[in-house]
């Protein structure tokens, strides 16, 4: 079975991930800092924003790849995956512009963050999990 529509928002967040980083590299380099973060708040900051990042995107990548594998409709994991970029990317967007407190964009953010990866995992247990078990023929 193919598994293009997982690889196309994997791909996404990988891109994502990278250009975080960039920018975590580039202020290391600006500031002359190897290491931590030498309270640097910029680079605190950015820090914060690239690894919010990575510490959400295994599970909801791994939730939209068993959703595609288990035959969740094309329409769902297109929906899914542009809710999940368009909310990593606007957590990202306030979280730097809010310098850490409230943004709106931070707010909406994380909530379509957590919606996508409840809607997912919903949708596997009881789906695909439950339907192949019997439970909901």
């Amino acid at each position: 079975m193919s598994v293009v529509i997982s690889g196309l928002y994997i791909s996404l967040t990988a891109i994502l991930m990278v250009a975080l980083a960039m920018r975590v590299v580039k202020l290391r380099r600006k500031h002359k800092i190897g290491l931590g973060s030498a309270d640097n708040k910029e680079l605190q900051l950015a820090t914060r924003v690239h690894a919010n990042l990575i510490e959400n995107a295994p599970i909801a990548m791994a939730l939209l790849l068993v959703a595609e594998l288990n035959g969740l409709s094309s329409i769902y994991l297109h929906l899914l995956g542009m809710v999940w970029i368009i909310g990593r990317i606007l957590h990202a967007v306030g979280l730097t512009r809010g310098r850490g407190g409230y943004h709106l964009g931070r707010f909406w953010g994380g909530l379509l963050t957590w919606l996508v990866m409840l809607i997912l995992a919903i949708a596997n247990i009881t789906q695909f999990s439950l339907g192949s078990m019997g439970y909901l023929s």
